[in-house]
């Protein structure tokens, strides 16, 4: 019995015709194929849910399975590509149709006519598993793409082609399995979205993702294989934050994630990202980088596979031994997209009109994450790093409190902060990280024991200046004794020389670990060595006359990032301003006045 449209409620069309599918198949919808796939199943009736524009679509339009889940193509080809929510290469559809996405444009996430030099890697007789390379090639000037045996293969080779040109459709290799079976192996497999890639086990989570920005990489850092959220109103700057984690990140790949973000920020990326040098190779950035762009005015279906697409590249190339970082902009966006097609299926809604299966959808994303031992006993990662947009800035909406469950890494972004021009714009206060302890091993092996001791001193000091500023805000600072009013200077040193970063500075985008610990020492021994004018009841104020305080929050801009041994000479000057005043008040720092 042919199955035919019966129902379309915008990208939730209702078919009719039998009980065949299966509950998550792929499926093509109408005479343009429009592609879609089964979330519910009603007796005779099937949900679908559509990927693409269902405009002009009416009842008795036929619809076809393909009897599969909703899978990708993966292999070489995906870095430096672009694709859509589910992994369509928007470059592809553009040559085809022009600046306006078309529909029902069926086309490959790899280019099957380019071919790829690669080296083998087995031999015939050799017993093979899955997660195994099979082949190599060059993929870009940056990363070495490998051709793993499928997850659920092993056995034995039985042919093998020569090293040579070849392209992702071409049969490499043939596996006998137990069954006598005649597996082929291409470069290129398909793997379905919505199903984690399995590992061998999983790795204890114990060194950071080394982003170059101070207030992260020093007071909330994030480890390889963790998750993060960046919550924060409009305009205070998660996608910038997200922009520099990409281009500066310790990671090997990143996939970028615009998920329901404007057309014009996607815009900014590709522009950005395609004029970027990577750092640690001198080659394009986008060797390294795959984008996933599902804007807002693209399906709002596809937005909800987006997540799940970018995901699985991640975990494809976390199995060839990969650090992968994933930037989500924004999982508020997708959450949204949840909410809209539960609607559309009639759904019994929770809080705020979202769907009561908010938290495990969550859930599902972020537990992907982690450090993991691959399937050929390597080792590689994934990072999840998801912005998230409450409305109106409130902390308290569903997403946010729900996401808050799943994350151990917390960077609350302050819109009073962002207006005041400081950015990154993470609230100290309010901003956490749980990976702190599990890290403190690997900053004691490279930093010593100094740099926790560092850390905890300086968020002491800016905790307690802001209990100090709701007494200023009282009755002013004047009144407060000289003690506090060093904190509050020192903090403000912090606040703007250490906290606060310039992207768009040569020298303050990227700051080097050592580079921060430095600082924070300076900073610490201007705090000290202030406290002994203190002691010896010299006002504060004589010492802030010298200048000092100014020189040190410049030196964010003026200590290069290659010439650490210029630390010495900020600890002099400081040490020289507080001698001076010892001497102008006619006081010995060794003895009596």
């Amino acid at each position: 019995m042919p199955y035919t449209v019966y129902g379309v409620n915008g990208p939730v069309v209702t078919v009719r015709g039998g009980r065949e599918y299966n509950m998550m198949d792929t499926v093509y919808v109408g005479h343009e194929r429009l592609v879609g796939e089964v979330v519910g199943l009603r007796g005779e009736d099937i949900v679908v849910q559509v990927y693409e524009d269902t405009t002009g679509l009416a009842p008795g339009h036929p619809v076809e399975s393909t009897g599969m889940p909703m899978s990708i193509q993966l292999g070489p080809g995906l870095l430096g590509n672009i694709f859509d929510g589910i992994a369509r290469p928007l470059r592809a559809i553009q040559s085809r149709t022009g600046f306006f996405m078309g529909r029902g444009i069926n086309v490959s996430s790899l280019d099957a006519d380019k071919k790829w030099d690669i080296e083998i890697k087995v031999a015939v007789g050799d017993t093979v598993s899955g997660g195994q390379a099979f082949a190599e090639c060059k993929e870009t000037g940056i990363i070495r793409h490998r051709a793993m045996v499928p997850p659920d293969v092993s056995g034995v080779i039985k042919t093998v082609r020569p090293p040579g040109a070849y392209t992702v459709t071409d049969v490499i290799a043939e596996v006998e399995t137990e069954s006598g079976a005649r597996v082929p192996l291409t470069l290129a497999q398909q793997w379905p979205i919505r199903r984690p890639r399995p590992v061998s086990r999983r790795r204890a989570i114990d060194r950071p993702l080394i982003t170059g920005q101070r207030i992260i990489d020093t007071l909330f850092p994030i480890a390889k294989g963790g998750c993060a959220a960046i919550p924060g109103p409009f305009g205070a700057g998660k996608t910038i934050t997200q922009h520099q984690l990409a281009k500066w990140s310790d990671a090997d790949i990143i996939v970028y994630l615009g998920c329901g973000e404007r057309g014009n920020e996607m815009t900014q990326v590709l522009e950005e990202f395609s004029e970027l040098t990577d750092p640690k190779s001198g080659r394009p950035l986008m060797e390294r980088t795959v984008l996933i762009a599902n804007t807002s005015n693209m399906p709002v279906a596809a937005r909800e596979a987006s997540i799940y697409t970018g995901m699985t590249v991640a975990e494809y190339f976390r199995d060839m031994g990969y650090h992968v970082a994933i930037m989500a902009d924004s999982t508020s966006r997708w959450a949204e997209a949840l909410r809209e097609i539960a609607g559309r299926l009639e759904e019994m809604p929770a809080e705020e009109g979202f769907p009561a299966y908010l938290p495990s959808r969550l859930a599902e994303f972020y537990e992907r994450a982690g450090y993991m031992e691959t399937l050929d006993g390597s080792e590689g990662s994934v990072t999840v790093i998801g912005a998230v947009s409450p409305q109106g800035g409130d902390f308290s909406e569903p997403v946010t409190q729900n996401t808050k469950r799943f994350i151990r890494c917390f960077w609350a972004l302050d819109r009073q902060l962002a207006y005041a021009r400081h950015f990154p714009a993470i609230n100290w206060i309010t901003s956490y990280s749980e990976y702190t302890s599990e890290l403190t091993a690997w900053y004691e092996e490279r930093l010593g024991r100094k740099f926790a001791e560092q850390r905890t001193r300086v968020s002491r000091l800016l905790q307690e200046e802001s209990q100090l500023n709701e007494i200023v805000k009282l009755i002013g600072s004047d009144i407060l004794p000289e003690d506090q009013k060093l904190v509050i200077e020192v903090a403000r040193v912090v606040r703007l020389g250490f906290l606060q970063q310039n992207a768009y500075h040569d020298t303050d985008t990227y700051v080097p670990i050592e580079k921060q610990m430095g600082m924070l020492g300076v900073m610490l021994e201007l705090f000290d060595e202030a406290r002994t004018l203190i002691d010896r009841n010299i006002p504060l104020s004589q010492l802030a006359a010298t200048g000092i305080f100014e020189r040190l929050i410049r030196m964010k801009y003026d200590l290069p990032n290659n010439n650490l041994d210029m630390l010495n000479d900020y600890v002099a000057d400081i040490r020289s301003c507080v001698s001076r005043v010892f001497i102008d008040n006619n006081i010995d720092p060794g003895g009596e006045s």
